[in-house]
């Protein structure tokens, strides 16, 4: 599988990325292993956790079970070296782990060991913070955003107090690079500033949402990705299955995330349906599985870029790894903007 650089760390990772966050609640742990087999033999190098996983839903009773299953799979097989290591510190959903005070020194370090101890693993090489502490646009709050009551100092303190913590962290072997999810394009600049002002850990990447249905990276964050050398590791590249037209005509097979969370985290719309419709239409159209087309339209971006990619069986992780070889034509390419100028912003 194509190797590229994860930010500017210089560590060279997989094209692809492996998500987990179904391990422990639609995924046994049986299963999340042979996934990681399977993955790991197509070439996959680089894995994506957090404390709050497994999802749809989270709840307090299985916080921290998908680690859990990474840590088994590294104890049972001692391959912990042929994986680049990623987990998230949980934010302002930190009700379900913590008492929900948000991201903060002494929160960073109490996450960072119970993930430790849970990975069976001396050290996380990204580490991200999954959410802002002051809020962001991200999972359909873009339409009624409202940053007027943010205090600017005391966001700025909060930065370089945690890079600090962070910092330690590095320096004692527990933590190697820094990342960021669900966050803006101001906000990653002032972690980048304050970094270099400082002398402090870079951002190397930012977790977004990102797919044929989702954009909003394409404007100011692609720019300071490009400009910055910050890799967008896009999450959700099938919109939560919407993409693979398995929720085509407005249907929920059973054993679906959607079974779970009817609206799929405010993804179902009126408009979602024609959208969806469109892309799966294009797929057709050139003789492509939609799946694999969604998955490689992110790869192709003009912004360094990873997708993350899922699945709750083998077979579907088989049909996803497929998008790893495969190159969208010029053509494809165009269909795909023309939807997307007829459907933006389904949901």
């Amino acid at each position: 599988m194509k190797k590229v650089t994860l930010g500017r760390t210089g560590l060279e990772v997989s094209a692809l990325c492996l998500g987990t966050m179904t391990w422990g609640s639609q995924n046994t742990m049986d299963e999340g292993h042979a996934q990681i087999d399977m993955a790991l033999d197509h070439g996959i190098t680089f894995m994506d956790t957090a404390e709050m996983y497994p999802v749809a839903p989270v709840t307090a009773e299985t916080v921290g079970h998908t680690e859990a299953i990474i840590g088994e799979w590294f104890a049972r097989t001692g391959r912990r070296d042929e994986v680049v290591l990623a987990s998230k510190i949980t934010g302002e959903n930190g009700g379900f782990v913590r008492d929900g005070g948000g991201i903060n020194p002494d929160s960073i370090r109490t996450a960072v060991e119970g993930s430790l101890r849970r990975l069976k693993t001396d050290v996380i090489d990204l580490y991200q913070f999954h959410w802002p502490n002051r809020g962001s646009y991200h999972f359909r709050k873009n339409w009624t955003y409202d940053p007027s009551g943010q205090d600017r100092a005391a966001t700025l303190a909060h930065m370089h107090e945690t890079l600090e913590t962070l910092q330690e962290l590095v320096t004692a072997g527990k933590i190697r690079h820094f990342g960021l999810s669900n966050e803006t394009a101001w906000g990653t600049s002032q972690w980048l500033r304050l970094a270099e002002e400082k002398g402090l850990p870079r951002v190397q990447s930012i977790q977004n949402e990102y797919s044929l249905l989702c954009r909003l990276y394409d404007l100011d964050l692609a720019e300071l990705g490009v400009n910055e050398d910050v890799t967008l590791l896009a999450y959700t590249p099938l919109a939560a299955g919407l993409l693979s037209g398995k929720y085509a005509g407005d249907v929920t097979p059973e054993g679906t995330r959607r079974a779970r969370i009817a609206d799929l985290g405010g993804r179902i719309t009126p408009r979602v349906w024609a959208a969806v419709s469109a892309y799966l239409g294009v797929a057709k159209d050139h003789g492509l599985d939609p799946v694999q087309m969604a998955i490689a339209f992110v790869a192709q971006r003009p912004f360094p870029v990873i997708p993350i990619i899922g699945a709750t069986s083998t077979a579907q992780l088989q049909t996803v790894l497929g998008a790893a070889d495969l190159v969208l034509s010029d053509q494809v390419l165009a269909d795909i903007e023309a939807v997307h100028q007829a459907h933006p912003m389904p949901f």
